[in-house]
């Protein structure tokens, strides 16, 4: 949550410094590069002085060093001890759990990789955490054609990069120099204040329920963005309104779909393959589907820096030729349709579980939980939503009441892992 949080932060101070030293003349931009020094000092020395993570030192039975590091963040010494000892008999647990469900302690990172995708309530985590991952992806915010005329060469970026670039690209869609580092500040501003909402809402109306909301409302932003282009670029409400839907996509985005896919890949998988489970989440997202960056043609040097090689920059060239850049929009905004629909039927909620029930969560094949959110959460939606039904009950899938019992246990898999 605070990843998204403070790197909505981080981006509304750069366009703020942006804004800021545009009145220095002809070596603002020299500055502008510089600012992002400012914050790099602190966070530097800061870096210096963090304790190394006792849980690691543990594993590599380096107990003085654990301690004198919990130590460190602990009022007192009797509490330290404390937590020494509860990380040690948690990672014995581990260990433990580990040999039951029939794998070896030493199975190294190449094993327990492998493991992701042949063990199913492993499995299972690893298919819900891709689809989250990449649907970050697919939504548009991470590859988005941003405000620019027809007439002008367009650029597709990243929602980090459309951050510190979106000025040239607003001056490219017809606005000032000064309007366009305005609307950057929006930009900015807006990223940042909505991502708050999800530090409260994310643990109460859950992950799975803020993605289900944002994306419909992400699609039809975008998509009245894509038709603002039909507005002739010597109208003011080309800027405008463009910039508008700009926003509220980002209003939307930043609550939901921002935060969402790192909180929830950090808690599906189980302990005993955490921490590859989440590396092979987050190079879902960073290096399989986020590198697809394109840059048409507006600098050569911005151009070759930008262009990877992943499959949309390889069609999304030939794409806009074709659709021109309402098409373009339209095509991500149909991709959050298609995000919606696998989120719909494919993504288990987790909010407020345990790492027992959640191993009973993933228990379920994923036939059976799709039948359920298509035959039953489905037409319970439409009796109580639209046909206002208030009698309406969608019995839950999960039982955890008596035990950790699943409802209608006997039809599903037989596990052997219970990690």
């Amino acid at each position: 949550m605070t990843w998204q949080l403070w790197t909505a932060f981080g981006i509304f101070l750069g366009v703020t410094a942006n804004l800021v030293l545009i009145p220095t003349g002809a070596i603002a931009w020299r500055l502008q590069l510089a600012s992002a020094f400012v914050p790099a000092i602190p966070l530097v020395c800061g870096i210096w002085f963090c304790p190394e993570s006792a849980r690691w030192l543990i594993k590599k039975g380096r107990y003085a060093k654990a301690y004198r590091s919990l130590c460190r963040i602990r009022n007192t010494p009797l509490l330290a001890a404390r937590d020494l000892y509860y990380i040690h008999a948690q990672i014995n647990q581990e260990e433990r759990l580990i040999e039951e469900a029939g794998l070896t302690k030493t199975s190294n990172v190449f094993v327990r990789f492998v493991e992701l995708f042949t063990i199913p309530r492993v499995r299972r985590a690893t298919q819900a955490s891709g689809i989250v991952m990449i649907a970050q992806q697919m939504c548009g915010s991470k590859c988005n054609p941003v405000s620019v005329s027809v007439c002008c060469r367009l650029i597709v970026y990243t929602v980090n990069i459309m951050a510190f670039y979106s000025s040239t690209i607003f001056v490219n869609a017809g606005a000032s120099n000064i309007t366009a580092l305005l609307v950057s500040f929006g930009f900015g501003l807006v990223n940042f204040v909505f991502a708050w909402p999800a530090v409260w809402t994310i643990d109460t109306f859950g992950r799975r329920t803020l993605l289900l909301f944002t994306f419909p409302q992400m699609f039809w932003t975008l998509l009245a963005a894509g038709m603002c282009f039909y507005i002739p670029e010597s109208s003011a409400a080309h800027l405008g309104l463009i910039a508008l839907f700009v926003f509220l996509f980002d209003a939307f985005y930043s609550p939901g779909e921002g935060p969402v896919p790192f909180t929830y890949s950090a808690e599906v998988f189980p302990l005993s393959h955490r921490e590859v489970g989440m590396s092979w989440a987050v190079a879902t997202n960073n290096f399989w589907v986020r590198h697809t960056c394109i840059c048409m043609d507006l600098t050569e040097s911005v151009a070759d820096h930008y262009s990877q090689a992943a499959a949309l920059s390889i069609t999304f060239p030939r794409m806009l030729l074709v659709l021109t850049a309402q098409g373009a929009f339209g095509f991500y905004a149909g991709l959050n349709i298609i995000a919606f629909i696998l989120i719909f039927l494919f993504l288990p909620e987790t909010k407020q579980r345990t790492l027992e029930e959640l191993d009973y969560v993933f228990a379920v094949p994923t036939r059976k939980h799709a039948r359920y959110q298509l035959f039953t959460v489905l037409p319970w939606w439409f009796k109580r939503w639209v046909l206002f039904r208030k009698g309406a009950e969608c019995p839950d899938l999960y039982h955890f009441g008596d035990g950790n019992r699943m409802l209608d246990e006997n039809e599903h898999e037989n596990e052997q892992i219970k990690v």
